[in-house]
């Protein structure tokens, strides 16, 4: 599934680059090539321009300037002689045509089969024209010119050229198109290589970051498919006991029977009911659809009910719960009810693991790391300990010490005190939401200690 999301993301991610890379590519293609083609169409315009300032011009003789008839004439071999060379060094042919249409000089080797196309006065904008040439047949054939076979292309402009009134032809002045098809080519050549060699690239990259973008999704698909396993089993259990009790009392009608039932029955529906409680805790945790009712919390009065409250628990195991409060009193700004669980989870963890006869001491005090004054709270416990191997991952929902590391008598304290394994990792999500900071040091048979750390209140710091 997530191999499967992985390449759509990567797909996509290379077809929306490759789309806007062929959009550019296009563009740079077309604005390269009207460029090329402007500037052919301005040297065109420049060398007719130059071409017609050249031309010398004369009066026909025994012209009558009364008639219809042309007065004046261009001289084409003064006109023309000085600029054929000029302009075959910069590959362009002019031609002269007569007012009638008739050509009467050229640069080219033949005749073009081309018709005369006028551009109106002051139009730059040459036209792209394809054609042959005509060629003198060879004397065993009729007397009309042949076509060469060969077509070709050029980018020309023709002009009208007269002086007042009166037209004395036209100048029509070539270009050769390849010089614009073959850098056209060259670079659709270039941005079309370039362009695979990035998408190329992109589809590498995209590959790449379309893992790095699933990976986070991953882990909390696996964390989610963790947990529900784990409270799937957690669940599980209890149910199965509490069905097999109702059967057992529902199947003897003794009185004392049914009553022993149904107390083991009411203890699982409490530990389910606390189970339940902490899962939709996490649940709206990770989902932010809890959030802190803040306020001013004194520590001090938060501890001792906490303490109140466990003293009961400790009193049947014959543990010695004591509070320490070190310094003036301590406010912290947060949730009274989140703290309240925050502790009594920690307390209740060593209760349940110290063995009878043993000592809880719960010790506040006021400290400052790195500058800043903190509240700090210890609770320290003669307990069974903790495994050093065990110790990074007490706070991950559901881990519990395996029984079978420790010694026998340390494993049965465990098998009979064992939780759901979420008691910690509420502690750690409470401690984080309050910009705190839990941790356990551990040492098998000599006990543990947890220590809490939160910002203490700017109102109380004096």
């Amino acid at each position: 599934m997530f191999q499967a999301t992985r390449r759509r993301l990567a797909l996509w991610y290379t077809t929306v680059t490759a789309v806007l890379l062929l959009l550019f590519a296009s563009g740079f293609y077309l604005y390269v090539r009207n460029t090329l083609i402007e500037r052919i169409d301005d040297t065109l315009s420049h060398v007719a321009e130059v071409v017609q300032r050249s031309l010398v011009i004369e009066p026909v003789e025994g012209a009558d300037p009364s008639t219809a008839e042309s007065t004046l004439r261009v001289n084409l071999e003064a006109s023309f002689r000085s600029n054929a060379d000029a302009v075959e060094d910069d590959h362009i042919d002019l031609e002269w045509f007569s007012p009638t249409g008739e050509l009467l000089w050229s640069t080219f080797s033949a005749p073009l089969d081309l018709p005369l196309h006028v551009n109106y006065k002051g139009e730059n904008k040459g036209e792209t024209v394809y054609g042959h040439l005509k060629l003198s047949p060879p004397p065993e054939t009729a007397e009309t010119p042949w076509l060469d076979p060969s077509l070709f292309a050029l980018r020309q402009i023709t002009q009208r050229v007269q002086v007042a009134d009166q037209l004395l032809g036209y100048l029509r002045v070539s270009h050769p198109w390849f010089e614009v098809t073959k850098p056209s080519r060259q670079l659709i050549r270039d941005l079309g290589l370039g362009v695979v060699l990035v998408v190329g690239a992109v589809a590498a990259i995209g590959w790449f970051l379309s893992g790095l973008a699933m990976a986070p999704v991953h882990d909390s698909y696996q964390r989610l498919k963790q947990f529900t396993a784990d409270a799937s089993h957690e669940l599980r259990n209890p149910i199965a006991v509490i069905q097999t009790n109702v059967q057992v009392a529902l199947a003897d009608p003794d009185p004392t029977l049914q009553q022993d039932q149904l107390r083991v029955v009411e203890r699982l529906t409490r530990r389910l009911g606390k189970l339940v409680d902490d899962l939709l805790f996490l649940a709206r945790q990770d989902s932010g659809m809890s959030p802190l009712q803040m306020g001013t919390v004194s520590l001090d009065q938060l501890l001792h009910e906490v303490i109140e409250e466990q003293q009961v628990i400790a009193a049947e195991k014959s543990l010695q719960l004591s509070l320490d409060l070190d310094g003036p009193a301590a406010v912290v700004q947060g949730d009274a009810d989140q703290l309240t669980r925050l502790f009594t989870n920690v307390i209740s963890n060593a209760i349940a693991y110290t063995p009878n006869q043993g000592q809880i001491e719960v010790k506040r005090q006021r400290l400052k790391v790195a500058g800043l004054p903190v509240i700090q709270v210890q609770v320290k416990d003669t307990g069974i300990g903790i495994p050093a191997e065990s110790l990074p991952h007490l706070f991950d929902r559901f881990y519990r010490v395996d029984p079978a590391r420790t010694s026998s008598s340390t494993a049965t304290q465990r098998q009979a005190t064992t939780g759901s394994g979420l008691g910690l990792a509420i502690a750690k999500v409470i401690a984080e939401n309050h910009h705190g900071q839990i941790q356990v040091e551990s040492k098998l048979h000599q006990g543990t200690i947890v220590t809490v750390t939160l910002p203490l209140h700017r109102a109380a710091e004096s």
